[in-house]
């Protein structure tokens, strides 16, 4: 007999987050996603109503998901800040500004699109994500 065979394997650490708070949390980035899918890119402000929405129905029950909700609701309305202000100076400088807005809106969605499944991903593995870039309204 070798010294391996006696040596038990340590099971994993359990979750401090339960599975349930786990899946609300990245539902709540998900939904997010799918608000803005289904609403034709009004983006912004879908997800962060989406967001909105399951921050009140999860905030008394589970502290992980309302933290999640409340992260995405901060960031897709941070989000949809930056689109109106973009579009602003669009108006503004006689579409002149579309020279900057064009690229600017392309890569706004793509950071968006990256940092909501980046924070999905983590809310299910039970951590926290904080957006970048956010501006936090919601507290």
């Amino acid at each position: 007999m070798n010294d391996y065979e006696h040596q038990a394997v340590p099971p994993p650490a359990p979750s401090a987050v339960s599975q349930d708070d786990r899946l609300w949390a990245a539902g709540t980035h998900i939904a997010a996603l799918l608000a803005a899918f289904f609403t034709s890119w009004f983006a912004g402000i879908a997800g962060a109503l989406a967001a909105l929405v399951i921050w009140f129905i999860v905030r008394d029950r589970s502290s992980f998901a309302a933290e999640n909700a409340k992260e995405a609701f901060n960031f897709n309305l941070s989000m949809f800040l930056y689109a109106v202000v973009s579009v602003l100076v669009v108006v503004f400088t006689l579409g002149i500004g579309l020279l900057v807005a064009l690229p600017a809106w392309l890569v706004l969605g793509l950071v968006w699109l990256i940092f909501t499944i980046i924070a999905a991903m983590k809310a299910y593995d039970g951590e926290l994500y904080r957006y970048p870039l956010t501006i936090r309204l919601l507290k």
